[in-house]
């Protein structure tokens, strides 16, 4: 049996640990064959070096132990040291990309954007985790720009710690340069927790919900585990 080792970052929050607990689990009712496992980068465990470390070897032509799929909406430091360190000198073990870019993450941002009611003339702050790896803004500028494409508004980035420009000053940049019918942050983080909650500090006239859980989150995961060799 193959196995999916989903790794997300990790979180105390509960209500957090429960949305990555459920996606874990909607993953592995669409895989009843592969056996699924969840591991995490920071907070708590398991941790992902671990769970690799307890992937038994496979024999000699046998193909692809495990992949492992970053819960994370796009690449940086996370994905390209902790992931890939914790499955350097695995021949048998691979890591596959991040859940984003890719443009069913914004159908589920526009999902969240609806349930929450935010008119279609308002600014929309695209409002990420933040990272200084270059590689991990650049994921979130081609979000953005698919939102972009999808929104009749102004779109502007944010993020939630970090670097800048911060969430916050995303939302006052708005409402000084006059995009100030209403300002609303757009979350486009996977799941509640810390990060979450500095959204709903920010300022704007409505911040949405996580995207976690949801069917498309899973069509994702699936098809990251395939294309890097999964079955």
């Amino acid at each position: 049996m193959s196995v999916l080792i989903g790794c997300a970052h990790g979180t105390r929050d509960e209500d957090g640990q429960a949305a990555i607990r459920r996606l874990v689990e909607d993953v592995r009712a669409a895989l009843p064959e592969t056996d699924v496992r969840e591991a995490f980068v920071d907070v708590h465990g398991p941790f992902v070096a671990d769970v690799v470390e307890a992937i038994d070897t496979a024999p000699a032509g046998a193909g692809t132990a495990a992949v492992v799929v970053p819960l994370l909406l796009g690449g940086g430091y996370h994905v390209y040291h902790d992931i890939a360190e914790a499955v350097h000198g695995r021949d048998d073990i691979v890591a596959a990309t991040a859940l984003g870019p890719d443009t069913r993450l914004i159908d589920i941002v526009m999902e969240r954007i609806h349930e929450a009611h935010i008119p279609e003339t308002a600014t929309l702050i695209l409002a990420a985790a933040g990272s200084s790896d270059p590689r991990s803004q650049a994921d979130t500028e081609a979000a953005a720009e698919m939102l972009r494409a999808r929104w009749s508004g102004p779109v502007r980035i944010g993020y939630a710690a970090g670097i800048h420009p911060t969430v916050a000053d995303a939302v006052a940049d708005a409402r000084a340069n006059g995009e100030d019918f209403e300002v609303a942050v757009a979350s486009f983080l996977l799941a509640p927790g810390f990060f979450q909650k500095r959204l709903a500090e920010s300022g704007a006239d409505h911040v949405t919900a996580p995207l976690a859980p949801h069917p498309r989150l899973v069509e994702i995961v699936l098809d990251r585990y395939r294309d890097a060799g999964g079955s």
